[in-house]
């Protein structure tokens, strides 16, 4: 088997897309493997961006505040109920979305305290 240098990520398992240290990688429809210099933004972030940012910014200083085992529950209730994402996922959503609704369903069905008073 020839493996060119475009190929060998897959042998080894990554599937590669982002920015990775200097690099933008993505897979093209032909399912090549492209990459390239990162290109620095031309424009400064518009307000909205920069709010976004601050946002996440300010969602992963509180996840990080959290104690461990507060950190656990939320990756057990997302682990319980089988969803696509991480319990840092889940934080920084109802971090910033503030939808105490979807939290409380997410506890009710994994029987896991999360925002809920104890």
């Amino acid at each position: 088997m020839k493996l060119d240098d475009r190929q060998l990520h897959k042998f080894f398992g990554f599937n590669t897309q982002g920015d990775l240290g200097p690099y933008t990688f993505y897979t093209d429809k032909r399912g090549q493997l492209v990459f390239f210099l990162k290109a620095p933004p031309k424009t400064p972030g518009s307000p909205f961006q920069l709010v976004c940012r601050d946002n996440m910014r300010l969602a992963a200083k509180f996840w990080n505040a959290l104690p461990i085992t507060k950190r656990l529950a939320w990756e057990a209730a997302t682990k319980r109920l089988s969803l696509k994402l991480t319990g840092y996922n889940l934080f920084t959503f109802w971090f910033i979305k503030g939808d105490d609704n979807v939290i409380r369903t997410i506890e009710h069905q994994s029987n896991t305290a999360l925002i809920t008073q104890t």
